[in-house]
């Protein structure tokens, strides 16, 4: 770097510093008339000028001298009262949005909190229905009265007793109508055999096996047809209306019927192989005299109205189990639906409480930034791009008298010069006030 680059950049004034002292008075007077500004600016020049002249220009003592100009810029800045409160504005403005911001976040904190209590609550309440829900599903079948449950007590027993006797009495039915079917329609009768075997034939099935499809599809399928009659009697019978009982009478008056029917062939055919010459032909009058004929309808119709009664008590019986059935599952559905509820609000807190911690570490990050805000408020702003002008008018002071006063060689006074500007960019870097942060602030708690 060259003397005349070196001036440009500093501005040096050519004035010397006796001609400066002569001028003293005359600066003075026209101080009213200058800005306060460039005042301070003629003064930090005029003071490194003078320390020059005191030192030689010798750049170690120039940088004690800045740090002596820091301190006094410092002190400077600190009685400018008014100007400190500007610097100070957005830092207390933004100071006053934390406070504000802080009583926010604590409100809200407040809430969650409370929701957070509500939800511990209707959690506590749901899992005290889901322990009595329990509770009530063990006592429904001993006493099913006290949760107004139309249900009686041991129907469990008496549906077991009803179903064990409705097993054989079925199998009876099954036997009695494969047996006595086959006999009616199918079978030839041998006068050898007696008339209980000729009725019940114990090869009934195996017999219409061999005789083919119909025959054997006829005499199996046949007993349904007579427990499809006994179910709808108890269908009907489920609602006692005049209708229902006009169709109870008419199914046991086409079960009577096809009894009779069975019974008239087999009869009929039992006449024949003994009739004689002189024997009538078979009817309806001879047939009801003959025991056998009777016999066959009541060990029929009798048995099946049996079957009947017991399988309308059975599933009485079943609807009395199921009604305690129902309640319990109505109650176990309500169980489910509030262990889902349980789910749902624990899920909830976790995000509620994990929104609580969110805001207790932003209110502490608040809290923090406003205590650094706080130190700032307390501190002297330090406004570095004005220390920079500042000093450099002073450093400008400095080399002017190398400039002019110091006789020796141009090499030597250009070395003189580059080393005090290398000791003013290292104070500026001490300090903070370099080129890369100059319209930032210092901050210097004193």
């Amino acid at each position: 770097m060259d003397t005349t680059s070196i001036k440009n950049l500093f501005k040096l004034k050519s004035v010397p510093i006796e001609k400066q002292e002569e001028q003293l008075p005359k600066t003075e007077i026209n101080t009213s008339e200058e800005s306060y500004e460039e005042s301070r600016k003629r003064t930090y020049h005029e003071s490194g000028y003078r320390d020059s002249s005191r030192t030689s220009g010798n750049h170690s003592t120039l940088s004690i001298c800045l740090d002596a100009v820091y301190s006094k810029f410092q002190n400077e800045e600190k009685e400018m009262v008014e100007k400190q409160q500007k610097l100070k504005e957005s830092y207390i403005n933004e100071q006053k949005n934390r406070e504000t911001e802080i009583k926010a976040l604590t409100v809200s904190q407040e809430t969650k909190e409370e929701q957070l209590k509500t939800k511990n609550k209707e959690i506590e309440v749901h899992q005290q229905n889901i322990d009595n829900l329990k509770a009530e599903i063990l006592d429904l079948p001993r006493s099913p009265e006290k949760y107004n449950v139309k249900a009686t007590k041991g129907a469990s027993a008496k549906f077991w007793i009803g179903l064990i006797l409705l097993i054989p009495i079925t199998l009876y039915l099954a036997t009695f109508y494969i047996s006595t079917s086959y006999s009616a329609f199918f079978k030839t009768f041998d006068p050898k055999i007696t008339i209980i075997q000729s009725v019940l034939d114990a090869k009934a099935w195996e017999r219409a096996w061999n005789d083919g499809f119909i025959e054997v599809a006829f005499v199996t399928l046949i007993p349904f047809v007579f427990l499809g009659l006994g179910f709808l009697i108890h269908m009907f019978g489920e609602n006692k209306t005049k209708v229902n009982y006009v169709k109870l009478g008419l199914l046991f008056l086409v079960t009577f019927v096809f009894d009779s029917i069975l019974a008239y062939e087999i009869e009929s055919k039992l006449y024949e192989l003994n009739k004689t010459f002189d024997s009538p032909p078979f009817d309806l009058k001879i047939a009801f005299t003959k025991i056998q004929f009777w016999g066959i309808i009541f060990a029929g119709f009798i048995v099946y109205i049996i079957w009947g009664l017991v399988f309308d008590f059975v599933m009485k019986e079943h609807r009395e189990k199921d009604r305690i059935r129902s309640e319990q599952e109505i109650r176990q559905k309500k169980i489910l639906s509030l262990l889902e509820k349980i789910t749902a609000l624990k899920q909830e807190i976790e995000e509620i409480t994990a929104s609580i911690g969110s805001i207790k570490e932003l209110i502490i990050k608040t809290r923090g930034r406003i205590e650094e805000l706080q130190n700032i408020i307390d501190s002297v702003i330090i406004p570095t791009k004005d220390y920079k002008r500042y000093a450099s008018e002073y450093v400008q002071g400095w080399i002017t008298f190398i400039g002019e006063k110091i006789a020796v060689s141009k090499t030597e006074k250009q070395m003189m010069i580059e080393s005090c500007i290398e000791t003013y960019e290292t104070n500026l870097e001490r300090v903070g006030a370099n080129s890369d942060t100059q319209n930032l602030v210092y901050l210097s708690a004193l």
